[in-house]
């Protein structure tokens, strides 16, 4: 069964790396949330993507003397007082509010939604029995020497997080191996396809999953990765017909701003693939 990975939680419907865009991943379906792990300038691990906090916070009205507002040079309390939540109502980058598909209470929650740090996305996971992809990304300035795998793994440990409910994903395909000696049990996951034109390099496919930019695979070498025993999950996956033949295709997950499209495609997939349905659907009782 193909996964539904909700990137950055469920972003089409909730400020991305939110917690409330993990409460609404998993409200629609998906199995897991996937993260960026950024760190501030006082060695706390929060989740965020963009180097700059402008595009997603009020860091500009709030330190307007600070740009670029880079936020490895924030510390975690400046960071927690920001307003992580009301660009996503003012941009709708989706057109999913202006669609009807967030509802009026949830708008309003928006407003007060902040910067969550990593401990707090993990015992979110871990109190609902959930599952988390964690990404490491590259540290801008002045944290670039940050020893973010090892913090990383240090605070997993801390909080007994079970190795089943979640996975660390990078394009740093080193800092893989290092997650791998540390901990062999600890599922890994090797990004490709940075470039959004050149050829993704498999190498020599020494990972057993790989996170593959969509637009750069085909149907055939999910299916012939597979055969080999390499799973393929495909990122970012928003349109439909994309989902229905990679889904075919037999991809192990598809990584979406659209969660609760996927799932519901995937359920219908399951509901008439059991043997019942399969039955009923040759004339058979």
């Amino acid at each position: 069964m193909t996964l539904n990975i909700a990137h950055r939680g469920a972003r089409s419907l909730a400020p991305e790396n939110t917690l409330a865009a993990a409460r609404k991943a998993f409200e629609v379906g998906a199995d897991f949330w996937e993260v960026d792990v950024a760190v501030t300038a006082d060695e706390v691990l929060i989740l965020f993507h963009d180097d700059s906090l402008a595009r997603t916070t009020d860091v500009e009205a709030r330190f307007p003397d600070r740009a670029p507002w880079t936020f490895t040079t924030f510390t975690s309390a400046e960071l927690s007082s920001l307003d992580a939540g009301s660009w996503f109502l003012e941009t709708d980058p989706f057109g999913q509010i202006a669609a009807g598909k967030v509802p009026a209470h949830e708008q309003a929650a928006f407003r007060s939604e902040k910067i969550p740090t990593l401990r707090e996305a993990l015992l979110f996971t871990q109190a609902r029995n959930r599952r988390i992809n964690i990404e490491l990304k590259r540290l801008p300035p002045p944290m670039d020497r940050f020893p973010v795998v090892d913090r990383v793994l240090s605070l997993i440990e801390d909080m007994a997080i079970d190795p089943g409910q979640f996975v660390i994903s990078s394009f740093n395909h080193d800092w893989l191996r290092r997650v791998r000696e540390h901990n062999p049990n600890i599922t890994i996951q090797a990004l490709i396809g940075l470039s959004q034109t050149d050829p993704q390099d498999w190498g020599s496919l020494e990972f057993e999953i790989y996170n593959a930019r969509c637009t750069l695979t085909d149907e055939d070498q999910v299916r012939n990765l597979k055969e080999k025993g390499i799973g393929v999950n495909l990122y970012i996956v928003n349109d439909r017909e994309d989902m229905l033949r990679f889904i075919a295709a037999g991809a192990a997950g598809l990584i979406t701003d659209f969660p609760q499209t996927l799932a519901g495609f995937l359920k219908k997939r399951e509901l008439y693939s059991t043997p019942s349905n399969l039955e009923a659907s040759n004339g058979r009782k």
